[in-house]
């Protein structure tokens, strides 16, 4: 790649840093970070009317409501994904090998949508309470019956989404252990669960974290399933904010607020990656010979392993897809058509335009390999940790006065009104896609491209390629799988995101999540069930890639 000139005012800059991969690293990274940095900036502006109006009357609800919230999904994620990431790992018992896949399944409902199923299950008129009802002779005011559109309702819905994250880290933490230590363990007189506790526990407590993070982040960054409980938290203050007083500084004011809470998850997942460095415990590695488990225990343990895939993701799949059936004359029409043309081209042009941008930074990080590079990569990616309701007016603000800014200055010249060129656009859709997902394709790509030698970078170079061209004719095709994979795990992403497609989406375009939003506000529970269950099929594909990738991640060997 040639090297640009450097103006004599830049010779204290180092040379090997002025090229152009490294200026467009830093230039991806600064467009990726926009959003981020427009949001912290409102940090330092002065509190306005309706700011003080939040911080004195519901401020303290959303701080409460969030970590509420945040400490239940940990008690459900971490109960539910470390137990079961043990039972399938290290166990054997009826359904294990099934199971194993299975429990990711929930993976692929977004927490927006399984609110509504079992609120259209479990409501006053749904079918349980009918059911008791009509069994035992009740009517309203004879029984008790848990309210389901609550904090405790958000917290099960959620818990029941989000736990595949610690089980699939969990797991893989597990698979990965040596399992001499495991023996050593047992030979001193403990038991399989004593082992379990004082030495494999310990050793995954780094991948645990991690899991816990991302389900917390995840958690957050929710929107549909706190809005329609009714839950007042940080992502409906924002909403309320921007559309129900229209105050677009207030509410960017409270973004960066949860943009803190993102912060300090993010450095307990880096903290819990530095420490896993430190966790190895031998290199030597033989196949797992699993605690065979008989009678009640083994029944004990495919309950547990069954109740999460069956409240997770049997039932609600079961609903949606009995709703669908039923209103299918109904739903499935020419502009149920349209809502799934508009979510497919949508979710693709992202996923290209994020494949792209990741194989352009990840091949530089690889070239270059200073720390301008990893810098730039890292901030591009960072966009993972940070809720679409943020990135969305992250992304509105600075595109709002761009486009006033060219209208006027037309105005002024010409007498022309420009109009809205870039917010209110799907311009502005896809750049909030990216921002928000960038980061999945980038750790799919750079995986795939730490698998190919460097010795291969030279063989290239050596025959005349130039890096693009090495990157052209010899790693895109050694990386086809990866570059699907990365293509698929974006488009699945985008199809599931609600809240910034809500902010950003231009006049009278719909998608099939905004459909499924749209009818569950209006009640219309029955009518949602078609786009959500083409949402749920669509998320399957990867959670299965994902249980596969998992299951050939030991080095020493495991038989499922």
């Amino acid at each position: 790649m040639p090297t640009l000139s450097i103006p004599s005012n830049l010779y204290w800059f180092p040379r090997s840093l002025i090229n152009l991969w490294n200026l467009g690293i830093i230039g991806i990274a600064f467009l990726m970070a926009l959003p981020v940095l427009v949001i912290a900036s409102f940090v330092f502006l002065p509190a306005s009317e309706n700011w003080q109006h939040l911080v004195d009357n519901l401020l303290a609800e959303y701080v409460s409501n969030s970590l509420l919230l945040m400490v239940g999904v940990s008690v459900g994620v971490l109960s539910i994904g470390v137990i079961t990431a043990w039972l399938t790992s290290m166990c054997e018992f009826p359904g294990r090998r099934w199971l194993t896949w299975a429990l990711l399944l929930p993976l692929a409902i977004p927490a927006y949508i399984i609110a509504y199923t079992y609120t259209g299950l479990l409501d006053f008129e749904g079918p349980v309470q009918g059911a008791m009802r009509a069994w035992f002779d009740w009517s309203y005011g004879d029984y008790w019956f848990p309210e389901v559109r609550s904090l405790g309702g958000a917290m099960v819905m959620l818990s029941l989404v989000l736990y595949p994250y610690v089980y699939m880290l969990t797991r893989a933490a597990f698979l990965e252990q040596s399992i001499c230590v495991l023996e050593v363990s047992r030979t001193l007189g403990n038991t399989p669960f004593r082992s379990f506790t004082r030495v494999a526990l310990p050793l995954a407590r780094p991948a645990i974290v991690t899991g816990l993070s991302l389900a917390l982040m995840e958690t957050l960054a929710d929107y549909g399933t706190v809005q329609y409980f009714g839950v007042s938290t940080f992502t409906t203050g924002i909403f309320r904010t921007w559309f129900g007083l229209g105050d677009s500084a207030t509410a960017a004011q409270l973004s960066a607020t949860l943009l803190g809470f993102v912060f300090l998850l993010v450095i307990m997942e880096r903290w819990s990656r530095k420490r896993a460095r430190f966790h190895h415990t031998s290199n030597r590695y033989s196949e797992i010979r699993r605690y065979q488990l008989h009678g009640k225990r083994a029944w004990l343990a495919f309950i547990a392993c069954l109740s999460p895939v069956l409240f997770g993701f049997i039932i609600p799949a079961g609903q949606l897809l009995y709703w669908a059936i039923n209103t299918a004359t109904e739903t499935i029409n020419w502009s149920f058509a349209l809502l799934a043309w508009n979510s497919v081209m949508l979710a693709g042009i992202s996923a290209v335009v994020a494949v792209l941008l990741a194989l352009l930074l990840a091949y530089g990080k690889r070239l270059q390999g200073n720390l301008l590079s990893n810098t730039g990569v890292r901030i591009a990616s960072m966009g993972y940790a940070v809720p679409g309701t943020v990135i969305a007016v992250g992304v509105l603000l600075p595109f709002a006065w761009l486009d006033n800014s060219i209208d006027a200055w037309m105005r002024e010249q010409f007498n022309i009104s420009t109009g809205l060129l870039l917010s209110g656009t799907l311009f502005a859709l896809v750049f909030a896609y990216t921002v928000r997902f960038l980061s999945v394709s980038i750790q799919a790509i750079e995986s795939g491209l730490g698998k190919i030698k460097f010795s291969m970078d030279d063989a290239g170079r050596s025959l005349g390629l130039s890096p693009t061209g090495v990157l052209a004719r010899i790693h895109l095709p050694l990386m086809k799988g990866t570059v699907v994979t990365a293509l698929l795990l974006v488009f699945v992403d985008v199809l599931k995101e609600l809240p910034a497609t809500l902010i950003l989406r231009p006049f009278n375009f719909n998608t099939l999540a905004v459909r499924a939003y749209e009818m569950a506000s209006d009640e219309r529970l029955a009518d949602a069930g078609a786009p959500a269950l083409m949402i749920v099929a669509a998320g399957i594909i990867p959670v299965i890639m994902l249980s596969r990738i998992i299951s050939r991640s030991r080095a020493g060997g495991v038989q499922e």
